[in-house]
């Protein structure tokens, strides 16, 4: 009973003796925990580097750590001090950001202004153009339709215009009308310059309507003068002139017996 006893305690005292020797002490270094707070976050001060120099500079331990790195407790070495490694990656990070953004910036506005330019400028886009849309494309209508330009008159006066090559001169004005508007609705040019183009052609186009309105109006007065004219040879001298009347009474007799 006794051995077994023995046996028990020599294990008992075995084991805590192994626990003892797995247990690590944790040893404080206040040099190098200092040295570690000054290059992570804490202030570098000169004045709190340990060992210190002591009473009257005798400290044996301060010669045998500094003096090897005299500079080293005056140089600020942290990485984010005022002037360490990482505060100017930071600073330097922050200026290509704005310098990016600045060139992003100025590069929209080239976009922005080239596609303005480009609208305004491309041939492909004058018809969504707001003032053709809005004003001269209803104005000259009639130019692009090219409808029928006697249309409403008499046969004879249609005949008459066709014959005297008076049709011809009007559908040929009208067709290069129309050539121009075409060349300057499909050609690239400043919006500016399209618009007058425009508003040129509008003048042509109207004065051409008048003067074309005029050309008609004169064919039919001159149709009807001729038909009065030869209505007139047609009458018999001794029925237009009895013996015994006036000029005036032979006037009025012809005009009654004309057609206006």
């Amino acid at each position: 009973m006794k051995l077994i006893v023995s046996i028990l305690l020599f294990l008992a005292t075995c084991a805590f003796q192994q626990s003892i020797a797995q247990t690590v002490r944790y040893l404080t270094d206040q040099h190098i925990v200092n040295q570690q707070q000054r290059m992570v976050y804490k202030q570098w001060d000169s004045n709190k580097f340990t060992p210190t120099k002591g009473f009257l500079g005798l400290n044996p331990n301060y010669w045998l750590t500094w003096a090897w790195h005299p500079n080293y407790p005056r140089k600020d070495l942290r990485p984010l001090s005022a002037s360490g490694p990482q505060t100017q990656r930071l600073l330097l990070v922050v200026a290509m950001k704005n310098t990016v953004e600045a060139y992003k910036k100025h590069t929209d506005t080239l976009r922005n202004l080239a596609l303005s330019e480009i609208t305004g400028y491309s041939g492909a886009t004058s018809i969504a153009d707001p003032l053709w849309q809005i004003y001269y494309q209803n104005e000259l209508k009639l130019l692009m339709e090219q409808d029928d330009p006697l249309q409403g008159s008499t046969l004879e006066v249609k005949q008459y215009m066709t014959r005297t090559g008076a049709l011809e001169w009007y559908t040929e004005e009208m067709r290069a009308l129309a050539q121009r508007l075409n060349s300057t609705r499909s050609l690239n040019m400043e919006r500016e310059s399209s618009i007058m183009t425009y508003h040129l052609i509008l003048q042509e186009y109207r004065q051409l309507l008048a003067t074309w309105d005029a050309k008609k109006q004169r064919a039919d007065l001159y149709l009807k003068l001729s038909q009065v004219n030869a209505q007139i040879k047609g009458l018999h001298w001794s029925t237009l002139a009895p013996a015994g009347r006036s000029d005036r009474q032979i006037a009025d007799d012809i005009l009654s017996k004309s057609k206006f």
